[in-house]
């Protein structure tokens, strides 16, 4: 299983990403242990989604950093 998951930073950003041991990554964002989020703590997980295909779940994790894909997080998440 892969799945893309949306966190909200302690400053209010998004944070997109894709694992495939969810749990594990998160734990690594909420200790810090991840360049992109560690001054940006503390962080909440948003939403994930599961995709059985590696690289299904890669596409829609760019899709969801794309203009569009920042704007319908937006239009879905607030």
């Amino acid at each position: 299983m892969y799945y893309v998951y949306v966190l909200v930073c302690g400053n209010k950003s998004v944070y997109t990403g894709c694992t495939d041991n969810l749990k594990e990554r998160l734990n690594r964002h909420r200790h810090g242990w991840v360049q992109s989020t560690k001054d940006r703590l503390p962080v909440s997980l948003r939403t994930y989604t599961v995709f059985n295909n590696r690289n299904k779940a890669f596409k829609f994790e760019k899709y969801l950093k794309s203009g569009s894909g920042r704007a319908f997080l937006k239009r879905h998440l607030t």
